[in-house]
């Protein structure tokens, strides 16, 4: 059975060992992008991330015989039960080899410290949180994951349901092709009525003027998903640090506004899937990973929906059905043809029922855990 043991992260050692593991875990796994780990050190980092000036994290890894063999992350964030009324705390970052006592003693681990902070749930998998990597991989093993998506062994789903979490909410991803997008001719027709009888006016990300943009992102981003299930409003500093990570990253072209009677309506955030570009890079951005990811930039063939939102006052217009459209031809424009929305909420009918209109294939599903402790 072997000597299983859990420690806290209390050293660099440590969280280099922490950041390290899934090297060991997807060891020969072809769908594996191995994340940037300077990237990983930033997001974990008390210091360099705004996340955990209103959030509390305590990390864990296991051992078996000396050898580290899985992790887990606890989090209190507290702006999520503020903004919920409610008492959850996270799980996150979690890895894990294929022992069930290894992960017993690592959700053992996570709930009892959430529990001395006074929190009657344990929710996740959340890294940090749901504005972050956000659910375990339900289906879809064959495929590696886009830019900022989750990935993790089929096995995992085991060792969640036999420890006793239980489904708190399914997330989906939508598989678009350029073809059958632009063959639907709902979506061509509802898209050009709902944008002519509206005014609606597309604008696209002007890179000069990145603050004041940022305020327009903050602005439509605050009060698009506030109804949403799991959503947790971004603090101006946590946007500013997500903004300055992706800003190097970003198409202008596929980041779009939308105006009406020169008021804003909406926002769309679609990002490139440097994905294909970081799994050759093996987490190291230096000596060459930088040069790399822009000289390897032609071979991206996919690009993710990150975010798509109207204002209240602008839903349920067909308004969503013109920034679809004007998204895939825009992408179309610049020869990426296959695209990912995600992740939509299994029971967010309006986002759902868009995805099928532009004959969207649901390839991908993501779970939320959840279990009283």
């Amino acid at each position: 059975m072997g000597n299983i043991t859990i420690k806290t992260v209390s050293s660099k050692k440590d969280l280099m060992r922490f950041i390290k593991l899934p090297w060991k875990i997807y060891d020969g796994d072809p769908n594996w992008v191995p994340p940037l780990i300077m990237d990983r050190k930033k997001i974990l980092s008390k210091e360099k991330n705004p996340f955990y000036q209103h959030a509390e994290m305590e990390m864990f890894l296991a051992e078996k015989d000396g050898e580290t063999v899985g992790r887990i992350a606890a989090i209190k964030n507290d702006l999520h039960n503020k903004y919920h009324d409610d008492n959850a705390g996270f799980f996150g970052f979690f890895e894990c080899i294929n022992d069930q006592e290894v992960a017993n003693k690592l959700f053992d681990a996570s709930k009892e410290w959430l529990k001395s902070k006074g929190l009657t749930l344990m929710r996740g998998p959340a890294s940090p949180s749901s504005n972050d990597e956000w659910g375990m991989l339900l289906d879809g093993f064959d495929d590696s994951p886009r830019l900022l998506m989750t990935y993790n062994p089929s096995y995992y789903l085991d060792l969640c349901d036999n420890y006793g979490l239980r489904k708190e909410k399914d997330l989906y991803a939508y598989k678009l092709e350029n073809e059958k997008v632009m063959s639907s001719e709902k979506l061509k027709r509802v898209a050009e009525l709902a944008a002519k009888r509206a005014g609606l006016q597309i604008e696209e990300l002007n890179v000069k003027e990145f603050k004041k943009e940022l305020e327009k992102v903050k602005y439509v981003y605050n009060k698009a998903w506030a109804p949403n299930w799991g959503f947790v409003p971004l603090t101006d500093g946590e946007l500013d640090a997500m903004a300055a990570d992706l800003k190097p990253l970003a198409e202008p072209s596929l980041v779009i506004f939308g105006k009406i009677n020169d008021q804003l309506a909406g926002f769309a955030l679609v990002m490139l899937d440097y994905n294909q570009v970081f799994k050759e890079m093996n987490g190291r951005l230096f000596p060459f990973g930088f040069i790399k990811m822009f000289t390897q930039k032609k071979k991206i063939t996919w690009c993710r929906i990150i975010t798509l939102g109207l204002i209240p006052e602008f839903q349920k217009k067909g308004l969503d059905a013109a920034f679809y459209y004007e998204i895939v031809q825009r992408a179309h424009a610049i020869g990426i043809d296959l695209g990912e929305a995600s992740w939509i909420l299994e029971d967010n009918e309006m986002m759902n029922r868009g995805a099928q209109v532009m004959n969207g294939e649901l390839y991908k599903k993501y779970r939320v855990y959840n279990m009283s402790i």
